[in-house]
């Protein structure tokens, strides 16, 4: 066996120095390798063997971990692993880790991370998996007594797409946030619109529109069933007049739930009829919303006003009818309601409900008013409006006016609301009681014999598209106005 000594071994010529020939095996001994620059060995420590820098690949080159193998000594740069599987809500509290990222996935519910004990530079980090902080806060909790921003209490974090780092200083600032991003970096998969007031549902946006204003839908989701919206709308109930009318009918009632929003519609739920779909596009859609009709003072030449119309896309609602009022004999049809999204009430000498309805749809937007009655003096008792889920009924003789017919509930604003009910109407022996549940206005009494004081009616209840209370005698009342809601899933 031969052995070479030399102090140096350098290239004749050039800057490649080639060891060993092809086929053959070189083999470098020891656990003490020394060189100022050293390339593709496997050796226990390399160090300068002169001055102080050792320099571990060439420029363009990657230094890779073995499989197995970990690093101590070079410090953090600020930056952490990332664990890639999501914490859910089932997994709180999230014990921290320094050095560790965590995605907190919180669209089942809250997430608590609890910190770990902290040492000078140690990290933690967290993001917003699913966008959804807003809804499901997430709360970090300091170790014991250890500090977050100088304060031992937990941090609330709230923002959609957030994501902060925390870095552990000293025990009197303890843990202090260094990074904070707001910004929430998604490809679109949902609609993304504005228009009127917004609130949230679980999953789901709702745009409420209480008078005029535009649904405008910015961009759409790559899946055509989140771009199919529920939506409600209802016109302006109709009014009344001041000499013995009837209810005002209520205003129409159009509803349609998307399978893509989970809520709890009113009857009227519109899916199963395909006309009544609305997929919107990029686009600006107008929203009108109907005012309720006025009321006016006792003309026994015209009837009550009629509310006003509701729009969204292509879908229309029809204001309520206005109520009959009573008039002379050479005037009998006055005392008929008018038609509309519901029937105004007939008002005495036996006037006729207005027909609901009226433009048709399907589901029907509203029902028939009742009709009146006078039988002699002091017998007078006129119709109820209709109502969306009700006709209004009849008045008899002696007897309270007739009640409105009842409105209908839905949770679309996730909240159980009824809305469009009709007005009762008005009679010598008492008001009728207005719609059940249905924001309809309840009727006027004269009381009695003259001469004695009337009692007021009640206007429609406002952004319910309730009908007026039929009034005897005084100044008719008003119809509710009507309102628009959108809802969609948003994330």
């Amino acid at each position: 066996m031969s052995k070479l000594e030399v102090n140096t071994v350098d290239t004749q010529c050039g800057t490649n120095l080639t060891v060993g020939a092809a086929c053959k095996s070189v083999t470098v001994a020891g656990n003490d390798i020394r060189s100022n620059t050293y390339k593709a060995a496997d050796g226990g420590v390399i160090v300068s063997q002169s001055g102080t820098t050792i320099t571990l690949g060439a420029s363009g080159d990657t230094i890779a971990l073995a499989s197995g193998a970990s690093q101590t000594g070079f410090g953090r740069t600020g930056t952490v692993d990332w664990i890639t599987t999501p914490k859910v809500t089932g997994d709180s509290p999230v014990t921290g880790v320094a050095g560790k990222g965590y995605f907190l996935n919180t669209t089942a519910g809250t997430i608590t991370l609890n910190l770990p004990a902290g040492s000078a530079g140690d990290i933690v980090s967290m993001a917003d998996y699913a966008g959804t902080w807003q809804t499901n806060n997430v709360t970090v909790s300091p170790n014991g007594s250890e500090k977050i921003g100088g304060t031992n209490a937990d941090v609330t974090l709230s923002t959609e797409g957030q994501s902060v780092t925390f870095v552990y200083v000293d025990s009197t600032q303890g843990w202090l946030n260094t990074m904070d991003s707001t910004s929430n970096v998604r490809a679109n998969a949902y609609i993304i619109a504005t228009g009127g007031t917004i609130t949230t549902s679980g999953d789901d946006k709702i745009h409420t529109f209480t008078g005029p204003g535009t649904f405008c839908v910015s961009a759409v989701s790559p899946c055509a069933a989140n771009n199919l919206v529920s939506y409600m709308v209802v016109a302006g109930g109709g009014g009344t007049e001041g000499d013995y009318s009837g209810g005002g009918g209520a205003g129409g009632y159009r509803e349609l739930k998307s399978p893509s929003t989970p809520y709890t519609a009113s009857p009227l739920d519109g899916y199963p009829s395909s006309p009544n779909r609305v997929t919107v596009t990029a686009t600006g859609y107008p929203i009108t919303v109907g005012a309720g009709g006025a009321g006016s003072c006792s003309a026994p030449d015209r009837t009550g006003n009629p509310g006003s119309t509701s729009t969204f896309s292509t879908i229309t609602s029809a204001g309520g009818g206005g109520a009959g009022v009573q008039g002379p004999s050479t005037t009998p049809n006055n005392t008929n309601g008018r038609a509309g999204g519901s029937g105004g009430g007939g008002a005495a000498t036996s006037g006729a409900g207005g027909a609901g309805n009226t433009p048709p749809t399907t589901p029907a937007q509203g029902q028939n008013g009742g009709s009146g009655v006078h039988s002699g003096a002091y017998s007078t008792s006129t119709g109820g409006g209709g109502g969306a889920g009700g006709t209004g009924s009849n008045g008899v003789a002696s007897n309270p006016g007739g009640a409105g017919g009842a409105g209908v509930t839905s949770s679309i604003n996730a909240t159980p609301t009824a809305r469009a009910g009709g007005g009762g109407g008005s009679g010598e022996a008492g008001g009728g009681a207005g719609g059940t549940g249905g924001g309809g206005g309840a009727g006027a009494s004269r009381g009695g014999p003259s001469p004695v004081s009337p009692t007021p009616a009640t206007a429609g209840t406002v952004n319910t598209g309730g009908g007026g209370g039929g009034a005897a005698n005084t100044t008719g009342v008003s119809g509710g106005s009507g309102i628009v809601i959108i809802r969609y899933k948003y994330q």
